[in-house]
């Protein structure tokens, strides 16, 4: 794994090593758990756009292609 530093203000902190402790799990895991969750929801996000941006301008798309 690849260490990456994340600063946080002193509430957010403390809130994230609360639910940490009320999970019985690091800090750590928790805040992996969020990025990962975080970044599958924004993936999901992205690709509704982009399809639907697909969908609105197949015509200039099929233009662009030929």
């Amino acid at each position: 794994m690849t260490e990456f530093v994340l600063q946080l203000d002193p509430a957010r902190l403390r809130a994230l090593q609360d639910l940490a402790d009320a999970q019985g799990r690091t800090p750590e895991a928790v805040a992996e758990e969020a990025v990962c969750a975080y970044l599958c929801t924004e993936r999901r996000t992205v690709r509704a756009v982009g399809e639907h941006l697909a969908r609105e301008h197949t015509d200039l798309l099929r233009r662009l292609g030929e």
